[in-house]
């Protein structure tokens, strides 16, 4: 275990003090139900919370804004902070949410899917996500993917990538060149993760393999965002 760790732990620069969006409520534990982060350029990290193991604990995603609408990697885990997310959005950058990426199946990453949908937000996953989903009956996205696929929206590019099963059987990363982020979800582990996290429906065999997959095909990001802590 501590081998993978030591493996799965990437260089991670993220902005480690978020500015609360100014729409966000707090919990009842005192957290901003939504913090967004400027990461670098037109990529942002938003923050909000869930339970673990009764705890509040805190997810990041990532937004890019192009010159055609704004592209969110996965959801707010408190689905409560989906309208919040999209109008603190609006408010930040005059434009509207157009597509978003969900990079595995748990509901941290999903929950939020059938809102964005009703919303007329194109919703996309990888086809093993979304039966996964349909397994586990959390919010599906409306369109997938078979294989890893760049998408182009306004000025930006971005890719998908599956490097193999780890955090979960179909987590995926996204590479978004121009910016040389790497979204990392949850497969990526932050340097103040204390541990691996919900290993649940993890592969602790296969994870270190996939993780040089990785890195051997991104070696060189300027920043990687991680799907825990920063």
């Amino acid at each position: 275990m501590k081998y993978i760790l030591l493996v799965v732990m990437l260089a991670v620069h993220v902005v480690s003090q978020p500015t609360p969006a100014s729409s966000s409520p707090t919990t009842r534990q005192g957290h901003p139900a939504l913090t967004i982060t400027h990461l670098t350029g037109d990529c942002y990290v938003y923050t909000t919370y869930g339970l673990a193991g009764g705890q509040p604990y805190p997810a990041n995603s990532m937004y890019l804004v192009t010159g055609k609408g704004v592209v969110m990697f996965d959801v707010p885990w408190d689905s409560a902070q989906d309208q919040p997310l999209i109008d603190s959005i609006y408010s930040r950058h005059h434009q509207r949410v157009v597509l978003c990426i969900s990079t595995h199946f748990h509901d941290d990453r999903t929950a939020g899917l059938s809102y964005l949908r009703q919303q007329g937000i194109a919703t996309w996953s990888s086809v093993m996500t979304k039966e996964l989903c349909r397994l586990h009956h959390n919010s599906e996205a409306a369109n997938v993917f078979t294989k890893d696929t760049t998408f182009t929206v306004g000025n930006y590019s971005f890719r998908t990538f599956f490097p193999g099963a780890g955090h979960t059987k179909d987590n995926i990363v996204i590479w978004v060149p121009k910016a040389r982020v790497l979204y990392g979800g949850c497969f990526v582990k932050s340097t103040e993760a204390p541990n691996l996290g919900n290993l649940v429906d993890a592969d602790p065999v296969a994870w270190p393999a996939s993780v040089r997959r990785l890195m051997k095909e991104f070696p060189d990001p300027d920043f990687v965002v991680p799907g825990q802590l920063a």
